[in-house]
């Protein structure tokens, strides 16, 4: 039997460099309710020093999370679309643009504003980008 701790930093330096991320640029955020334990994978961007929530997984325990996080990111073209969102911080002048991918625009715009408040930033435009 293996040492579940192993098999959690496994799962996560796998996930980050699926992602071709470094480790500080990769956040697992559990939390755990009624049972059931919830992974936010959020990515932090170099260039904005900003955080976005990538995507959410559920599980019985951290191991099947970071599992089936992994499955979603080897896997991540073949059920989402991509998602570009030219945004600014209110008070700054530089425009940033950043991609999600998302279900749907909704779903591509809770990612965008996961743990902020929606007041601090304005969005520009949010595109479907085409299929390649």
């Amino acid at each position: 039997m293996s040492d579940v701790n192993v098999d959690i930093a496994r799962l996560q330096k796998d996930i980050g460099d699926k992602l071709g991320l470094q480790s500080q640029h990769v956040v697992f955020d559990f939390s755990q309710h009624e049972g059931v334990v919830k992974l936010d994978l959020i990515t932090i961007s170099a260039r904005h020093d900003q955080s976005f929530l990538y995507h959410t997984t559920k599980a019985i325990d951290k191991k099947e999370a970071l599992q089936k996080m992994f499955d979603y990111v080897s896997n991540k073209n073949k059920n989402e679309n991509t998602y570009t969102v030219q945004w600014r911080k209110v008070g700054d002048s530089e425009l940033h643009t950043s991609y999600f991918r998302a279900r749907n625009m909704y779903e591509a715009l809770d990612k965008f504003y996961y743990n902020r408040e929606m007041n601090s930033f304005n969005i520009f435009s949010i595109t479907l980008n085409p299929v390649a």
